[in-house]
């Protein structure tokens, strides 16, 4: 299944993407894309529904972030080796991991915001794990089991926050709009696996990333087993593991980094495309 949330800022509807690329409404079923709607037992109940059975979305509204209410947002970093390399940073022997705010979160299509003041906002494509079966203390065996399903993440990171003004990376990380979840979540039974997925990002019709998963230093089940020894993991928290080469600080000789006015576009295999328009924040 590919599940979605449509409407207004702050209004989104459950939706699901039927065969014909048609939205149908969920509202009848489940509240949101949320929580324990994202459970094993609630997706089994979903997927016996008929989609031609449910109600015809008309016309082309505003596609908001696929997971709703989302409690955690948990970013591993330097997850490909030659992403580390092009950072000028080592491999790392353990998951680096850091925070975006859920205030970050915007739909795939929805502006996204150059904070004030800042040179060196930047890009990364990366594979969002959308947990549907909480746990802690996971086994990486199992992990999988865990999963709700997959989308397309931007990582929008500020350079000069999360990497020049010390502390924690998350400063970087968390402004809003930082985080454009979506279009779809694809239910994990679509992807049979997920260390085999091209991801790419454009800007400005100019490709920067063009990676695959299978290069992943820690995979999702060694993620969500490592991250639940941490916290507890619950239904709806979303994971993005990292980013191909390609971002705009790794360009060579000199870093490119956003300015408003420019436009991105980035993809996963089989879990959809994000656009979005930069803007300066006001």
């Amino acid at each position: 299944m590919k599940l979605l949330r449509y409407g207004e800022k702050g209004q989104e509807k459950p939706g699901l993407l039927d065969a014909q690329g048609n939205i149908r409404d969920l509202s009848a079923h489940i509240a949101d894309v949320a929580g324990l709607a994202l459970a094993p037992a609630s997706l089994a109940a979903l997927s016996e529904i008929d989609p031609s059975t449910l109600p015809l979305v008309s016309g082309s509204p505003r596609i908001g972030a696929c997971v709703g209410q989302v409690g955690k947002f948990i970013c591993i970093g330097l997850n490909y080796a030659d992403h580390a390399a092009e950072s000028g940073l080592a491999v790392p022997s353990e998951p680096v991991v850091f925070n975006k705010w859920t205030s970050a979160i915007c739909g795939p299509n929805d502006d996204v915001e150059i904070p004030r003041d800042s040179t060196k906002t930047d890009w990364e494509v990366e594979l969002g794990v959308v947990i549907g079966k909480g746990g802690r203390y996971i086994d990486e065996s199992n992990a999988l089991d865990h999963v709700a399903g997959y989308c397309v993440i931007n990582d929008v990171s500020e350079r000069e926050w999360q990497l020049e003004r010390g502390g924690t990376w998350d400063k970087g990380k968390g402004f809003d709009t930082f985080g454009p979840l979506g279009p779809w979540l694809v239910t994990r039974d679509e992807i049979s696996d997920p260390h085999q997925l091209k991801l790419w990002l454009e800007v400005d019709g100019q490709r920067y990333q063009n990676g695959n998963t299978n290069t992943m230093v820690f995979q999702v089940p060694a993620l969500i087993a490592y991250l639940s020894r941490c916290m507890s993991l619950q239904p709806g928290d979303v994971i993005s593991t990292g980013t191909p080469p390609g971002v705009g600080l790794g360009v060579k000789p000199e870093p490119i980094f956003l300015r408003a006015g420019q436009v991105m576009r980035l993809g996963i295999e089989g879990l959809g495309e994000q656009r979005q328009r930069t803007i300066q924040a006001d």
